[in-house]
């Protein structure tokens, strides 16, 4: 079973996995990842009967987490594999072969962990004076981004092995005329080079796959994963097949049955170790960067695991996961106060929170340990003396004048807002560039950028984020390494993940100003994190809320919608229309109705520029029967490049997170030709399937950051279950000048807006900003 380009592994086909791993919170919304590429579709893959199922879910205390219930069985045939993001996630996961645990006790266990935790800390600090062996604590494009950085700076390589064409000689660190930029490079190498994977490699493994009753198909996943000693690592520990796409915890038993015999058990510690690091995973893919001890051993008992405590101490010994301690531990004069005891002085019973003990896995305890160092740096190393007085005289709005006064005075700002207020992060970076700054904006998309660059009149103000950090638009680097910037916006910073977030904030030099900016009602990132939520929860920087409201009809249901209520809204223009249907067959027909007729002629809005958004992509009104009812009404034709025709609207997922709307043009011996948003794009053959599918209709994640002149969203009767708040304003706010909703979930839709929130995700950030010397701190 594949998940389709833009799933998360565990949808069942919805736009929000069930198979989850989160704290029971009965209502609370499902996960915000809807970006993750595929793994191929092979023959032989595992098949439905092992699909990610909300029945199937030790991880899943409560169906109603945000589960979507809009996906069939039949559905769920094409929703199991993970693709690329959980295949480096499963890899950081596999566990070494696991020895004989120690007769520990569970604080020893963790005690010992911390200190481990801690050297770790102070080892990875000390060494930020000289070379760093980059990515050890991130994956994918992040670390090969990261990787190429530190070897230039370490002097190990040269600046342009790095790139196509010699990078020209970096501008003055200071100060620089906002018109003398300098000159862009392409992107790394590393970030285009895929791991080449030997035939060697391949047929070692695919024997043991073969013999382990496991498909063939799964060898180049398995090298990609675990490296060219995937064969002799998969028949040692054949657990760590759990380190694959789409791979379940059923067929890994099954597959170390066939290689080990009778003789392994559920408390195996190879098997157990593997399972700690799979929960993990798949907590990641719900946004967790760590989890409750108890749910992990509460998902591990339900694996049929005889002693939780002992596999997760065996775990942490291991080093598959690290263990943390979320709050003060109680003192003996805790212990006589909860006993009734009082002081001197008759003060009144003193009660402290519980200590949390948290489970994480090693690569998002350092990303979050990095992102608060680089976020405490900014904020104490800046200059703080700057005056703008005069800049924010001229602002366009008072939201834009204390927008810009903050940031004079604050080296890490939070600004947040809807639609509107997006103005005012383009007022700062045309006022900091007046002052002879080099300000930018980075937005999660192309459409993001072109809006900003509108806001500022200059396309040279706006990148996009990944952009940024390939070196494929932007200023390039200084000669320190750093991004050549004085002052970066980062809008749409929800969408922010805590690996991306950290590689960003390492990539700023020292003085450097920094404004995360962006609307908290939305869905958060696809990455594991609640980077800007964090931020704003622990008050480490000044924050700027904006007073601009979102105007007209749209704006106005919107900012409803956001503080929980479903108001009905005056549209005298139809700028909001409310279509009834009574079934998914009639929501898909009067989809397809509106979108070629009815809004084009009312509007003069051309179909093209009319986005359907909807829950799921299963289900009988998901996102494939609305995008193969679209094509045949709006593009027919054979499908004879891969199932694309040349002027098909499509998705394409180049990494986990990115969802990028584009148009096929044609296709080569290269692979698929497309234009995203006027950029050219070649997708290769074997990654056509996997990473690109039909985008008329997109799910309410992977429709983030992005704006269209009409939006369609589609509310088919079995959608109820996947509907919360931040889902609706997510949805709703996408239309600039029309809305229409396809409504057949009668009084869900209110109740969700009214009652269900934003699934609390479980991370770290939070506190370690909070316990961060950070002098200057708004309070």
């Amino acid at each position: 079973m594949t998940a389709l380009p833009g799933e998360t592994p565990g949808t069942v086909g919805t736009d929000t996995p069930q198979d989850t791993v989160s704290p029971p919170e009965a209502g609370a919304e499902g996960p915000e990842h809807a970006e993750a590429p595929d793994a191929s579709d092979a023959p032989g893959a595992p098949d439905a009967s092992d699909a990610p199922d909300p029945s199937d879910a030790p991880d899943a205390p409560d169906a109603s987490e945000g589960g979507e219930s809009s996906g069939t069985a039949a559905d769920a045939e094409d929703d199991d594999a993970s693709g690329d993001a959980e295949a480096e996630a499963g890899a950081d996961a596999a566990p070494a072969e696991a020895a004989p645990a120690a007769e520990l006790s569970e604080a020893q266990a963790e005690l010992a962990a911390q200190r481990e935790l801690r050297e770790r800390i102070e080892k990875r600090k000390a060494e930020k004076t000289g070379p760093i062996a980059a990515g050890t604590g991130l994956s994918g494009t992040a670390a090969e981004l990261l990787a190429a950085v530190r070897a230039v700076e370490s002097g190990e390589k040269a600046g342009t092995a790095f790139f196509d064409r010699p990078a020209e000689a970096p501008a003055a660190r200071r100060p620089a005329p906002a018109a003398a930029q300098p000159p862009r490079t392409s992107a790394p190498d590393a970030v285009r080079t895929a791991r080449t994977v030997t035939p060697e490699a391949l047929d070692a493994v695919r024997a043991v796959l073969t013999e382990g009753g496991a498909p063939e198909a799964l060898a180049r996943a398995a090298v990609g994963a675990l490296g060219e000693q995937a064969a002799e690592l998969l028949r040692t520990d054949p657990w760590r097949l759990l380190a694959l796409p789409g791979v379940r915890p059923e067929q890994a038993d099954g597959f170390a049955r066939a290689l080990l015999g009778a003789g392994c058990g559920p408390d195996d510690g190879r098997r157990t170790a593997a399972l700690v690091g799979w929960v993990l995973e798949r907590a990641a893919l719900q946004g967790h960067t760590a989890l409750d001890a108890d749910v992990v051993r509460t998902a591990l008992a339900e694996r049929a695991v005889g002693d939780p405590d002992a596999a997760v101490r065996d775990a942490v010994e291991e080093g598959v996961a690290l263990v943390f301690q979320e709050g003060d531990e109680p003192s003996a004069d805790d212990a006589g106060a909860a006993d009734g005891e009082t002081d001197e002085a008759g003060d009144a019973d003193v009660v402290r929170e519980p200590v949390q003990v948290l489970l994480g896995l090693d690569r998002y305890a350092l990303a979050e340990e990095s992102l608060a160092d680089g976020l405490a740096r900014l904020v104490n190393a800046c200059e703080k003396a700057a005056d703008w007085a005069e800049a924010a005289a001229s602002a366009p709005s008072p939201s834009a004048a204390e927008l810009i006064r903050t940031t004079a005075a604050a080296g890490l700002v939070a600004h947040s807002g809807g639609e509107a207020a997006r103005a005012e992060p383009a007022a700062l970076i045309t006022a900091a560039r007046g002052l002879g700054l080099r300000a930018l904006g980075a937005t999660h998309s192309e459409d993001g950028r072109r809006r900003l660059a509108a806001a500022t009149g200059d396309p040279d103000t706006a990148v996009t984020l990944s952009g940024l950090l390939s070196g494929a638009q932007g200023p390039g680097r200084d000669e320190d390494g750093a991004l050549a910037l004085d002052l970066l916006v980062v809008l749409d910073a929800p969408q922010l993940d805590v690996e991306g977030a950290a590689v960003l904030v390492e990539a700023l030099a020292d003085g450097a100003r920094l404004v995360l900016s962006g609307d908290p009602g939305v869905l958060g990132s696809a990455g594991a994190g609640r980077v800007f939520a964090d931020v704003l929860a622990s008050h480490a920087c000044p924050q700027v809320v904006s007073r601009t409201p979102d105007p007209g009809p749209i704006g106005e249901l919107v900012s409803g919608i956001g503080i929980g209520e479903l108001n009905q809204v005056d549209a005298p223009g139809k700028e909001v229309v409310i279509v009834p249907v009574r079934d998914a067959g009639e929501a898909v027909h009067r989809t397809v109705q509106l979108v070629a007729d009815s809004v084009p002629r009312a509007f003069s809005i051309p179909s093209g520029e009319t986005q359907v958004i909807t829950v799921g992509h299963g289900g009988a009104a998901g996102t494939r029967a609305l995008n193969e009812a679209l094509k045949q009404r709006l593009n027919p034709g054979p499908g004879r490049f891969g199932g694309f025709d040349p002027g098909d609207r499509v998705v394409h997922v180049p990494a986990p997170g990115r969802a990028v709307p584009g148009v096929v043009l044609s296709a080569d011996a290269e692979g698929l030709r497309l234009d995203c948003g006027g950029v050219p794009v070649v997708v290769p053959q074997e990654r056509v399937e996997s990473s690109v599918r039909h985008g008329w209709a997109l799910s309410a994640h992977q429709a983030a950051g992005m704006r269209w002149p009409a939006a369609v969203v589609v509310l088919p009767g079995d959608a109820a279950q996947g509907l919360s708040r931040p889902w609706v304003y997510t949805a709703f706010g996408r239309g600039e000048r029309h809305l229409s909703v396809v409504h057949g979930v009668d009084q869900a839709l209110p109740r969700a807006v009214a009652q269900v929130p934003a699934q609390e995700r479980t991370t770290r950030l939070r506190p370690l900003l909070e316990a961060l010397p950070t002098p200057d701190a708004a309070s």
